[in-house]
């Protein structure tokens, strides 16, 4: 686990440098500080450091990598700031601080999380990222994987099951986890070898396994965590009456299915050998969080 660890270290001072040097540039205003707030207040850096480590995997600067990786983590936080707000999940803590909402208001957290998903698609289409053609990619990429057919998608399944007739199953938990869970990790772990302007899939197939068991372990920690330690109010889906992957699967069901995943997403990365032990150990950490 310690290849994992000292990468995700070395992600979040990278992407904290870069945050501070954007944020520098900024007038000092609420809707900046509110922005500031969402995009600095902890988390574990996941989806950036995906970013980084499929660059290096594939040979990429840096300097390059460092801006699809801080553009997903803005577009990560827009999404919480948003699903925080009152008219969705209305939720007044996150990673243990005043949601955005809560510590200004919901008009700040809207204009917050717009300007942080913009943020994102400038961060990726700076020409330091790359050739034009990469940029275009990246932000084409995104664009899909954060919307209509990807993130936004999920989280509009998700919102539809809170009042459905029956319960999802597990088919149509796993769909709405692709979108709202599984397809901005897709593409944080594609990133590097579309900077490379090389193969995506191994990086993909390691991707979706890894998604999914993230969104098993999360609904393991909803049931079992402890709220203290996640930063966060536990076990609003069994207080919806939503189903889960535990729901569906049973405690030790769920346990087993996350295995697997992690199984299927080491497994994926054998054409890099040795070179992406940090990215097996990131699959393994992703069942074994207390957060």
């Amino acid at each position: 686990m310690q290849q994992f660890l000292d990468g995700q270290a070395r992600a979040k001072s990278a992407i904290q440098s870069e945050f501070d040097r954007i944020f520098a540039g900024l007038p000092s205003e609420p809707v900046h500080h509110a922005m500031a707030h969402a995009v600095l207040n902890g988390g574990k850096r996941l989806r950036g450091f995906l970013v980084l480590e499929g660059a290096r995997l594939h040979g990429v600067d840096p300097a390059r990598a460092i801006l699809p990786a801080c553009a997903i983590e803005a577009l990560h936080a827009y999404s919480l700031v948003h699903d925080d707000l009152p008219c969705m999940d209305d939720d007044d803590l996150r990673r243990g601080q005043p949601t955005v909402h809560v510590k200004w208001d919901e008009a700040t957290a809207v204009l917050a999380g717009d300007a942080l998903q913009t943020l994102a698609f400038e961060l990726c289409a700076d020409p330091a990222a790359g050739p034009a053609e990469v940029r275009a990619d990246l932000c084409l990429t995104l664009a899909r994987a954060s919307g209509a057919q990807g993130m936004v998608y999920g989280q509009a399944l998700d919102i539809a099951a809170e009042t459905a007739d029956t319960p999802l199953t597990l088919e149509q938990i796993t769909k709405l986890q692709d979108g709202k869970t599984g397809a901005l990790i897709q593409w944080s772990a594609e990133a590097g070898a579309r900077l490379a302007q090389a193969d995506v899939m191994p990086l993909s197939t390691y991707a979706k396994a890894l998604g999914l068991a993230f969104q098993i372990a999360d609904d393991i920690l909803d049931e079992t965590g402890d709220e203290a330690k996640a930063g966060k109010r536990l076990q609003k889906d069994a207080e919806a009456g939503k189903a889960t992957f535990v729901s569906l699967l049973g405690l030790d069901g769920a346990r087993q299915r996350a295995a697997d995943l992690v199984t299927q997403a080491c497994d994926a990365l054998s054409p890099y050998g040795k070179q992406a032990e940090s990215l097996r150990e990131a699959a393994r950490f992703v069942i074994s969080r207390e957060s």
